[in-house]
């Protein structure tokens, strides 16, 4: 028996002591602990996110390229919902009785206790008569944010878009991202998201029985404070954007601009491109499912992914190595007779003969033969094998930034195409070839492949005379305007700057005199420098293709345009470019309206009228320059 009462008072004993500890625990709770106040008010406390402003997005002269525009997410707590006139809730946001059910099925899917987006960015319209019913929807509430607004609807391809994050973004950021946020997914928007996206904050807000706010839970006390992002000065000039944009219409291909004493982009034009205010609002899913299915590809950022053999431009660049190399000079001379000829039966025609040509001549009349031979002495006649005079060769070339992505400030850089010394051995099966196996490389065909980034990266190297800055878009960050440290550092293409004159010559006169390819392209108060080029399309008309930089001292401007399926490259890339150039130069345009009107009302859409596949061409000077006189005289004799 006294054992029996001996257990008996130690079970009391046990719990009256875990009685006391939990009364002590449910004080410290209710009475001494602040931490589950929130939770414990749940039924009277919405907690909203506040969402920051993203960072505004301005133009090298501080003009408005994107900015914010409020709008309404429609969220719902399915637990808290009552019957009501669903028929009445759809009209008022724009939805059917079917999509009401889908829409709710998902959020009681989620969760029947947490708060989910039934509808995402209810306009300012929309969501001002819909305010006066919500009272009539229980568990419904409406939760601010900004989306992005493009007042211009210009650089879409720059500028890039945003959208909501998914689980595996969510998951990548470590907690930052919650379901319901947004994000940059291409372009400057995504590369430069830690900057724009700010910091989220936290509201708790007081509701009545009717989920209507009735003020801040304990004055604010728990609400945190959302930091806008940063602001972005781009590099762009705006009026120089849209003006591109308007001359590239209906018609596939790129213009880009850079100024060489900074790197800096000017103009970013990929053609087709799209109103970036398609990718905004309600509508977003299906205008991208429609241009992602679009032919043309308006969606494909042509100035860093488009890869395409550079053609005659790339004598630049063959003539400015040579040079280094010591194989010529401004005085070399080599006899063309209509082409080149190599190994037992190969021939590299050229546009006509030539006769004997030097080497600015080469460049003013883009000779084909003068490469051949040049090219030849780099790679057969340098002292040593072929395969590592090859090797050296394209380290010389890659140092322009040829075969190498150039690090650009977007994503999804392509990096062209330079090719191996390894790819050829493996494809000719052994190491002992030389120039004639490889002599298309001569005058920018072959395998090369070359992003119109990079072409107009090129030039700035030869209007810098030797040397470039890594292309940006974004100049400056926030209102300290912090410039990056890379975009400050000079990059050397590996070329004495005393070879860079006769080359500067023979491109001056390209635009400037006569015999030049793109002679009908010249500007009267503008000294401009540029090669034309013509690249083969084995798919249909050759593209065409200009790159060039002005004024001649103290360049301002360099410049890459590519039409493809558009044939000589002084028909239409060579006169887009001038004009870019003037306008960018002299802030307006001095040349006649109809020179102007033929280029922004062509359409060279591949199946447009007037357009059909064409032969192989190459490079040419006079032809070329016969065409574009003619084409110029019918203007002045219709003006």
């Amino acid at each position: 028996m006294n054992s029996f009462f001996a257990r008996k008072f130690v079970v009391q004993g046990i719990f009256i002591v875990l009685s006391i500890i939990l009364l002590l625990r449910l004080f410290y709770i209710q009475v001494i602990s602040e931490e589950y106040i929130l939770s414990a008010e749940n039924n009277v406390i919405r907690r909203l996110p506040i969402y920051p402003a993203r960072g505004i997005i301005l133009d090298r002269n501080e003009k408005i390229l994107v900015q914010n525009e409020p709008v309404y997410d429609l969220m719902v707590i399915p637990r808290e919902v009552k019957a009501f006139d669903t028929l009445e809730f759809c009209k008022l946001i724009g939805i059917s009785k079917q999509g009401f059910d889908r829409r709710f099925k998902k959020a009681r899917n989620y969760s029947p206790y947490k708060a989910s987006i039934f509808e995402k960015q209810l306009s300012v319209q929309v969501y001002a008569s819909f305010q006066e019913h919500l009272s009539n929807f229980p568990g419904f509430f409406v939760q601010n944010r900004t989306v992005r607004r493009y007042p211009d609807s210009i650089a879409a391809h720059f500028l890039g878009y945003i959208g909501e994050v998914n689980p595996k973004v969510i998951e990548k950021s470590n907690g930052f991202y919650r379901q319901g946020d947004y994000h940059g997914i291409t372009g400057v928007e995504r590369s430069y998201e830690e900057l724009l996206r700010g910091q989220r904050g936290v509201q708790n807000l007081m509701v009545d029985a009717l989920n209507r706010p009735k003020g801040n839970y304990a004055g604010g006390k728990y609400d945190t404070v959302a930091v806008s992002g940063e602001h972005l000065i781009s590099s762009l000039d705006k009026e120089l954007q849209r003006f591109g944009e308007q001359l590239m219409k209906n018609k596939i291909g790129s213009i880009v601009a850079i100024e060489p004493s900074s790197g800096e982009i000017l103009s970013f034009v990929s053609s087709p491109g799209y109103d970036p205010n398609l990718m905004v609002g309600r509508q977003r899913g299906n205008n991208y499912m429609a241009l992602l299915n679009d032919k043309y590809k308006p969606m494909f950022v042509r100035p860093i992914q488009a890869e395409y053999p550079p053609g005659s431009i790339f004598k630049v660049v063959n003539a400015l190595v040579a040079q280094q190399f010591g194989m010529i000079n401004e005085n070399t001379y080599f006899f063309c007779p209509g082409g080149y000829r190599y190994g037992r039966r190969g021939f590299m025609g050229c546009t006509h003969v030539h006769g004997s040509i030097n080497l600015k001549g080469s460049i003013t009349e883009s000779c084909n033969t003068y490469y051949g031979y040049t090219y030849a002495r780099m790679i057969d006649q340098a002292g040593m094998r072929p395969v590592n005079a090859y090797k050296k060769w394209r380290t010389a070339v890659s140092a322009f930034g040829i075969g190498s992505a150039l690090g650009i400030d977007l994503p999804a850089e392509a990096s062209g195409h330079l090719p191996t010394d390894e790819y050829y051995t493996k494809r000719f099966r052994n190491d002992r070839w030389g120039s004639s196996f490889t002599i298309s490389l001569s005058i920018g065909q072959g395998e090369l492949g070359i992003t119109p980034l990079q072409m107009a990266n090129v030039m700035a190297i030869v209007a810098n005379r030797g040397f470039f800055y890594k292309p940006h878009l974004i100049k400056a960050i926030g209102d300290k305007k912090v410039i990056k440290e890379e975009y400050t550092t000079k990059n050397s293409a590996g070329i004495d700057q005393k070879y860079f004159d006769v080359i500067i010559d023979g491109m001056s006169a390209v635009v400037n005199q006569p015999s030049g390819t793109a002679w009908v392209s010249r500007m009267e108060d503008i000294e401009m420098c540029g090669k034309t080029g013509t690249v083969q399309n084995p798919h249909g008309k050759d593209h065409s293709v200009f790159v060039a930089f002005a004024p001649r001292d103290n360049p301002k401007i360099a410049i890459a345009v590519v039409v493809e399926n558009a044939g000589f490259g002084a028909t239409w890339s060579a006169p887009i470019a001038s004009l870019m150039v003037e306008k960018y130069i002299n802030k307006t345009i001095k040349r006649p309206q109809a020179y102007v009107d033929r280029l922004m009302q062509a359409n060279l859409l591949p199946g447009a009228a007037g357009q059909s596949a064409g032969s192989r061409v190459t490079d040419s000077s006079k032809k070329e320059v016969n065409k574009a006189l003619t084409e110029r005289r019918t203007i002045k004799n219709n003006e």
